[in-house]
């Protein structure tokens, strides 16, 4: 029997990018804040750079953080 990551659709859903619980919060702050964004510095800056990775949070040249369209 092939593992669980072997077999066509777990790796299909094993390589799936999902928000741990701190990101999600993190990325409903951002969203709370609107047009001004969120400053750099802040606990959550890990997963503010996390989801910037991944396309989901852009980081201005004043150093705020701000949703795109695909964070909203």
């Amino acid at each position: 029997m092939p593992a669980a990551a072997e077999t066509p659709i777990l790796r299909a859903m094993w390589s799936e990018p999902y928000l741990e619980t701190c990101c999600r919060s993190a990325l409903h702050r951002l969203i709370l804040c609107g047009a001004a964004g969120r400053p750099e510095g802040l606990k959550d800056q890990p997963c503010l750079e996390r989801m910037a990775g991944m396309g989901l949070v852009v980081r201005d040249a004043a150093g705020r953080y701000r949703a795109t369209a695909a964070g909203v």
